[in-house]
């Protein structure tokens, strides 16, 4: 079969054919009597054998060697070939990205597409005070993309930095609830906490929905996180989570702040103070758990903790009735 009846048949050009035989990858078996290459079948089938192994990534160095070298062993090729195939898929994807996202902040011109590409660089900046920049200057001069916020946010370690990729995100409105939301799901703890700041920190409707969700979060560090931020924008679902925090005593006095700021409504102040009794009563409550219990009443409006107080101030346990007649005190001075 002469190159040209052999270019047609397999998709590979003349030119090509020409480039394999002077590399001795492939040389045809003989000429014809006008001195024309001739492929013989072997040729041909050796032609689609190059063919396969380069449509794999292979040099037409490393096609040589497979095909010729008896000693060739291909796992360790292979093996190399799939490590370079993941590490260009994640350099393009890493450029999809960050075009996308480009495109998401629909610049106007190319000073903006340049102020853009060098606030995302910034974020992924080894230097904590770059990526703080970043994220302030996000708000005040080329706004970011807010899923390039809400990546940096999740996986932000610096404490200084966190807080100013959340007040940048309180800022973009609620465009990355959805993605922290997500973020609530993530099977990474840190992840989970960091999602469930951040939504704290944002003052609309659907942020509080969210908050209100993750009272139910099976991670109890979200779920206290929520209680804490709700008892400050008048989530009464709150306040069994709240009261579990001064039993427990993790962060029990911003948990009492939570819910003297609840209790400014009278209906909660006596929901309120009915549930701090409740646990008291328990016998399974702990004579710290039951002081700190007493300590949350002091700023509890309302006629519910009055009578407790005035029952408490007869506790068997010292510290606690010290605490009611104190807190006693405090109010009838009050009045």
């Amino acid at each position: 079969m002469l190159i040209g009846d052999v270019a047609r048949r397999s998709g590979v050009s003349a030119r090509m054919l020409r480039h394999y035989e002077s590399l001795g990858l492939v040389r045809p078996t003989g000429r014809s009597e006008a001195g024309y290459r001739e492929y013989s079948s072997e040729d041909i089938r050796r032609i689609f054998h190059i063919e396969s192994l380069r449509s794999l990534g292979l040099s037409l160095r490393e096609v040589g060697r497979a095909l010729d070298d008896p000693g060739f062993t291909p796992s360790e090729l292979v093996d190399d070939l799939i490590r370079q195939t993941r590490e260009r898929i994640a350099r393009e994807t890493e450029l999809l990205t960050r075009l996308v996202r480009i495109d998401a902040a629909e610049p106007a011109d190319w000073e903006d597409v340049l102020r853009i590409v060098e606030l995302l660089q910034a974020l992924g900046s080894e230097s904590a005070g770059k990526r703080q920049r970043a994220a302030l200057s996000s708000v005040t001069e080329a706004p970011l993309p807010v899923e390039a916020l809400v990546e940096a946010a999740l996986s932000e370690t610096d404490t200084n930095v966190a807080g100013a990729l959340r007040w940048a995100l309180a800022r973009s409105g609620d465009d990355g609830l959805a993605l922290l939301a997500e973020g609530l799901g993530s099977p990474v703890a840190e992840v989970r906490e960091r999602a469930v700041q951040s939504i704290a920190e944002i003052p609309h409707a659907a942020a509080t929905a969210l908050l209100r969700d993750a009272l139910t979060n099976p991670d109890i560090v979200v779920r206290r996180c929520a209680a804490l931020a709700l008892g400050t924008r008048g989530g009464a679902d709150a306040v069994p989570t709240l009261v579990d925090m001064i039993v427990e005593g993790v962060n029990d006095t911003d948990a009492a702040d939570a819910l003297s700021a609840l209790a400014s409504d009278p209906v909660l102040a006596d929901r309120i103070a009915a549930g701090l009794v409740d646990r008291l009563a328990q016998s399974a409550v702990e004579p710290s758990a039951r002081r700190r219990l007493t300590q949350a009443l002091a700023d509890i409006p309302g006629p519910t903790t009055s009578r407790a107080l005035a029952d408490l101030s007869h506790d068997d346990d010292r510290a606690v009735a010290l605490t009611a007649t104190y807190i006693l005190g405090l109010r009838g001075d009050a009045r």
